[in-house]
């Protein structure tokens, strides 16, 4: 059986799974199967469709288990955002239309030698730090939840840091790779151009108050450094930096000063001042922690098997929600409820796969290049999953990004996509050349 076919068989059955799930949440709701509630699955499958052929004409002896992993995981929050708002299902359903366009034109345009994009690493560069630095400007630039990261024009509104996401990682792997010997050497003057845009990245994300971001990028900035060097140093001087600069920020910053607080200490049995309420007095858990709290509060009571899907309790009596932003920052909340501990350890294992076929792919390519490329956009897949479920299951503090092809939102869904296309052309170029 060809990689393709074995891929479209996958897919069929990733498909069932998804009008399982679909029609579950429905009779949950309803007490009935809609027609109109499966054509969501139809066309998920149908659009899944049109990617797996996109695939087959342009990358096909790729990884055949990574578009299928997408599509479950993909299919797994389209059914948790459905069930929580149809409405926002709707638009989310928009964007992976938009995110599998990115997907497939991005195959097409890069099938002959995906290679050519080294020789643009400066356009990259300055492409990402421009991506970077949109939320920072006055008349579109927005502010939620105390992080400038959003972009409004219209009646569009974007995160451009996902897409300046993956600009940095093409930047990093295009430059680490044409100085790599010299800079296991560690001459000052060769880190220069690479410093430079990388320390412009970071204080456009501390500026911002974009936490989440900006350790995401210092993360993937140190893999990348390493896997191109194999020098420890590097990565304890970057680690030491981190933590002087973590320090500062935590001392000047009040919002990252909130976080912090509400990791160490989301309970208080005596009131203390509530900034977002005129320093009224109040338990911390009904006001700076209350979205953490209620989110912890959600993932325990799914137990061991959960719920069941459109069973869990998210609503107060008046339609309010339980837990603010709970279809973006804290699906994962929401799924643990109804799936219970078994189902979201299957999703974390398939999340685990997708990491490891990523690495796969990696070690089997040949060239510098194409090695950095993919171990970069794995890398930054697998510490943007740790920084979001780890926050809400208070490992760390807690910030504001997504979990990657699951929670609500359009620009994180296309960068994804697009990430996922990156992976297949390499894993296209390792094949061939085996």
């Amino acid at each position: 059986m060809s990689a393709r076919t074995r891929e479209l068989a996958i897919l069929v059955l990733v498909g069932l799974i998804t009008m399982t799930g679909f029609a579950s949440v429905y009779i949950a709701r309803q007490n009935e199967i809609s027609a109109g509630s499966l054509s969501y699955a139809g066309f998920f499958f149908a659009l899944y469709l049109v990617a797996h052929f996109v695939g087959r004409l342009t990358v096909p002896d790729a990884d055949p288990y990574l578009l299928p992993m997408a599509a479950l995981l993909t299919g797994v929050g389209l059914t948790e955002i459905y069930r929580l708002n149809p409405t926002d299902a709707l638009r989310q359903g928009l964007w992976v239309v938009i995110g599998v366009a990115g997907f497939s034109a991005t195959l097409i345009a890069l099938r002959h030698d995906f290679r050519r994009l080294e020789s643009y690493k400066y356009l990259f560069g300055l492409s990402a730090l421009a991506l970077l630095f949109l939320p920072a400007l006055p008349k579109i630039g927005r502010s939620i939840n105390g992080a400038r990261l959003w972009v409004h024009v219209g009646s569009l509104q974007f995160q451009p840091g996902e897409l300046g996401k993956i600009a940095m990682i093409v930047f990093l792997a295009a430059y680490l790779h044409s100085k790599q010997e010299v800079l296991a050497l560690g001459r000052l003057k060769d880190f220069g151009p690479l410093l430079a845009i990388w320390g412009c990245a970071m204080l456009v994300l501390v500026a911002t108050h974009d936490l989440g971001s900006a350790l995401l990028f210092f993360g993937i900035f140190l893999a990348i450094l390493y896997l191109a060097t194999s020098r420890l140093l590097y990565v304890g001087v970057g680690m030491t930096l981190f933590l002087v600069g973590a320090a500062g920020v935590y001392e000047t910053t009040a919002h990252v000063r909130s976080r912090v607080t509400i990791w160490l200490h989301p309970w208080t049995t005596q009131p203390v001042p509530c900034p977002t309420r005129g320093g009224l007095l109040m338990q911390r858990q009904e006001c700076e922690s209350f979205q953490l709290v209620k989110s912890l509060y959600s993932i325990a009571q799914g137990g061991f098997s959960g719920t069941g899907l459109g069973k869990g309790t998210f609503t107060l009596t008046n339609g309010k929600l339980l837990i603010p932003d709970l279809n973006t920052d804290f699906i994962f909340s929401a799924l643990a409820q109804e799936l219970g501990l078994v189902g979201v350890a299957a999703l974390l294992l398939v999340l685990m796969f997708f990491v490891v076929r990523g690495f796969n792919i990696a070690l089997s390519v040949d060239d510098g290049f194409s090695k950095l490329a993919a171990a970069g956009l794995t890398f930054g897949f697998a510490l943007q999953t740790f920084i979001i479920i780890g926050g809400i299951l208070r490992l760390i503090p807690l910030t504001g990004i997504t979990l990657p092809f699951i929670s609500y939102g359009g620009s994180s869904v296309v960068a994804n996509f697009i990430l996922l296309a990156g992976l297949l052309l390499v894993s296209q170029r390792a094949n061939e050349a085996r």
